[in-house]
């Protein structure tokens, strides 16, 4: 008998469940809007500032030292035979439209003793001039927007084959146009570094000696900034950068650099956001929608909420825990993850140290900026100066800003030859 009444009971709960389902429901409608590319602030701090990275697609956390290590890889100034060098670097942008957006690059090393060096970086992106007017006969007011990153890094030998970096950074941003806004002022932040090189001692094969490259980077890791008072926190564009490369030296002439790189935003991506609606079947014909009139009670109406989160998780946290967050927060599970993965592939035939032929390949997925490109670039060395060169193709359905472009760089080093790493 009690295990009757304990049957029945069960029944009538879910006779009471069921008829509960048929009176209300929830609707959830996603926004058309939703955007799968993650976005971040200072944008420009990712971009190649070199030729000679820039030629072996964007890539240079585990590729050989060079007077541009202060981007990608400070740590491996530590392995540089010049005691002391000077780089600067110029990048033309959007050459298509305008002639005068454009990134300039200076760096200078120096290598302190056998086991640690010091480094510093100075990053310059102008808009061009921009006139501003009221009407026809108005002759303007120009105006230079502009954004710049100085930095500085110290790098320790931990080992003869391992070192690792720290590079503090100071970025400004004058955007805001104070002849159009009167309370306008340029947004400041600061961000670090954090990376690692290793370069293994050259080891004998059946035809050909070789050597192991590792390189990882974490960079831009800071607080998130606002543009301007008035304005929307955003965040640094933090990123990992993992790379690996092999040298076949076939002789004490020529050389060949393999290497393969991936990075990946460390910052959280958006959420599908969409309307949640709750209706009420007040006619019992078992259709939940507005046709039933007088759809929603009040308790219906404070339960509907508009643009809410639908899949992921929120943005609005501190830049440490986006980091954490941004290995697991993407709406679409792990294989949307690994699409937040970017990759590139790059090779560096180097003939007596003076001349280098190099070819690269960037690839990002569809959904999360369609960066892809070819690119191809030269190297010439005359004494104590190099001489890069780089050229971009893109393959992408979405026309890179640096699509046929040709990019220069010039390195000055002194004291080449006062360490011998290889």
């Amino acid at each position: 008998m009690n295990m009757k009444k304990y049957i029945l009971s069960l029944i009538a709960i879910a006779t009471i469940n069921l008829t509960f389902a048929q009176v209300e429901t929830t609707q959830i409608t996603r926004n058309s809007f939703d955007s799968r590319v993650i976005t971040t602030g200072l944008p420009f701090m990712l971009i190649a500032p070199d030729a000679r990275s820039a030629s072996l697609g964007d890539m240079g956390v585990a590729t050989s030292v060079d007077g541009f290590s202060q981007q990608y890889n400070p740590a491996k100034y530590a392995f540089s035979e010049a005691k002391q060098g000077v780089s600067l670097s110029y990048t033309p942008y959007l050459t298509r439209l305008v002639n005068d957006i454009s990134l300039s690059y200076v760096t200078y090393f120096n290598r302190i003793n056998e086991y640690s060096s010091f480094s510093a970086g100075l990053k310059y992106f102008s808009l061009g001039e921009i006139v501003l007017t009221q009407d026809a006969n108005d002759p303007g007011v120009a105006v230079k927007p502009n954004e710049f990153a100085i930095d500085a890094a110290y790098s320790l030998r931990l080992s003869d084959q391992f070192a690792m970096a720290v590079a503090l950074r100071y970025m400004r941003s004058a955007l805001r146009i104070d002849t159009v806004d009167p309370n306008a002022s340029p947004g400041s932040t600061f961000g670090a570094d954090i990376t690692g090189y290793y370069q293994s001692e050259e080891e004998a094969y059946n035809d050909f000696n070789g050597r192991w490259r590792l390189g990882f980077a974490v960079q831009n890791l800071g607080p998130r900034f606002k543009y301007d008072d008035g304005g929307q926190e955003v965040f640094q564009p933090t990123n990992l950068r993992l790379g690996a490369g092999f040298d076949f030296i076939f002789d004490q002439y020529s050389k060949l650099a393999v290497t393969a790189e991936v990075s990946k935003y460390l910052v959280p991506t958006p959420p599908i956001m969409g309307d949640k609606t709750v209706f009420t079947d007040t006619n019992d014909d078992g259709v939940f929608s507005p046709d039933d009139g007088d759809f929603q009670t009040q308790e219906q109406l404070d339960a509907s909420e508009e643009n809410v989160i639908i899949e992921g998780q929120s943005t609005d946290v501190s830049f440490l825990s986006g980091v954490f967050q941004s290995f697991g927060d993407a709406p679409g599970g792990f294989s949307e993850e690994l699409r937040e993965f970017t990759w590139a592939l790059g090779a560096e035939y180097t003939y007596q140290e003076n001349f280098a032929f190099r070819a690269g390949y960037f690839n990002e997925a569809d959904d999360k900026g369609a960066r892809k490109f070819f690119a191809l670039g030269a190297g010439f060395k005359y004494t104590t100066i190099n001489v890069d060169l780089s050229y971009l193709f893109s393959a992408s359905k979405i026309q890179s800003p640096l699509e046929n472009t040709l990019r220069f760089s010039l390195t000055f080093n002194f004291g080449s030859g006062e360490y011998d790493e290889y």
